[in-house]
């Protein structure tokens, strides 16, 4: 990676595309947006691999092996020799190596380069490994970032991190120009039906089973309605138990003779389909059932097209719906789900509504602006950084 000028070198260290994981389709969004921002030669990625291969292109630099301890100490040593000026770690427990991702403690304790933490999941009860894990990340880095306001407050009180060291930067959404809503529908073959929607990879925590029970009640006053689940089994998932929860809720569908009105897509979205699903959606829907869940891709992107979203009441949730962006059910509740969709469905302007404060915060989440608040805080890391070093005698 030699640089160019002074153009500052950004790694990106987590999963990569093409491994199915929304936090390497998080790291390509933001990968991709640095090609418009002046200032910085093209991010380059460390992937961290399980147990599959996968067939990287030439942004990839260096590869670990999620399980072997020599290869994160041999990546420290590898960064430390470079002139990379800046390490974004992508933080989700489940992606590195060792319990709870304990592989992480002694690669960031040999790095000698500035790094800055972004927590996809921030635990309000961890264990006391999680609680260690995250703690010492955060201690030695330049700066660590919570996609979610809520969760501020918790990096503070329960794992004791400097306020001033914790910034707060919405999930991004990429934009993707489309048709206009009625026109997808004609295109999808939807025509004159009202779409409800959830897409991503299916797992037993998303709680569509309750939406599909809730269906049996809306279709009852509105038969045009069509609930599309878009997305394939979560890889994990199929691993370890096949499509046993895909066949659960074909099931349901089947025994509340709902084939006229469930969809199954099963099918890994491009981004341009995930795009055009939301779009076309009148309602979209996270039923999940997971209440500290405190960030969530999908409805990050739902709120970045501004669809008016029923769900749960996850952390997330409740922080993205207030003011009037969506409505929210009880959790594991499929009568609550429905009286949701018919308040909808019978009041069209308070949809309207909706949809208008909804895309008014959504704006705000584009990869495009997105990204500058990351390279603005990039840029003044790296500077601090150099300017600490020069200060040493």
């Amino acid at each position: 990676m030699k640089s160019t000028l002074s153009n500052r070198n950004i790694v990106f260290m987590g999963t990569s595309l093409p491994r199915e994981c929304g936090i390497a389709t998080f790291t390509q969004d933001l990968l991709d947006q640095f090609e418009h921002i002046r200032g910085f030669n093209k991010p380059r990625i460390i992937a961290i691999n399980n147990n599959d291969t996968y067939h990287y292109g030439d942004q990839v630099l260096r590869e670990i092996d999620q399980h072997k301890l020599s290869d994160y100490i041999e990546t420290a040593d590898f960064l430390n020799k470079s002139n990379v000026d800046l390490l974004v770690i992508q933080h989700e427990f489940g992606i590195y190596g060792g319990e709870s991702g304990e592989y992480l403690i002694p690669f960031v304790e040999k790095l000698n380069i500035p790094y800055i933490a972004i927590f996809h999941t921030v635990l309000t009860q961890p264990s006391s490994k999680q609680q260690q894990i995250i703690t010492r990340i955060a201690e030695l880095s330049v700066k660590v970032v919570t996609m979610a306001q809520s969760t501020v407050q918790d990096l503070i009180s329960i794992y004791g991190i400097e306020d001033t060291k914790i910034s707060f930067i919405h999930h991004g959404v990429p934009y993707v120009e489309t048709e206009s809503r009625s026109k997808l529908k004609e295109q999808y073959g939807f025509a004159d039906r009202k779409i409800l929607s959830t897409f991503g990879f299916l797992s037993p925590g998303k709680g569509i089973e309750y939406s599909i029970e809730a269906m049996q009640g809306v279709v009852k006053h509105h038969p045009d309605c069509l609930y599309i689940i878009w997305g394939k089994t979560h890889p994990v998932v199929k691993k370890e138990t096949g499509e046993v929860y895909r066949q659960k809720l074909m099931d349901l569908v089947e025994q509340f003779d709902l084939k006229h009105n469930v969809l199954f897509v099963d099918k890994l979205l491009t981004q341009e389909e995930v795009i055009q699903s939301l779009v076309m959606s009148d309602i979209y829907m996270t039923p999940y059932l997971g209440k500290d869940q405190a960030v969530s891709g999908t409805l990050a992107y739902g709120v970045g097209y501004g669809r008016v979203i029923v769900s749960t009441p996850y952390r997330y949730a409740e922080e993205m719906l207030s003011e009037g962006r969506g409505l929210l059910a009880n959790f594991r509740d499929s009568a609550s789900l429905e009286a949701c969709i018919l308040q909808l469905l019978d009041s069209p302007s308070l949809v309207k509504e909706m949809e208008k404060r909804t895309l008014e915060l959504g704006k705000t989440m584009l990869w495009s602006e997105i990204v500058k608040t990351y390279a603005a805080m990039f840029q003044e890391q790296i500077t601090s950084s150099e300017l600490a070093n020069r200060s040493v005698v």
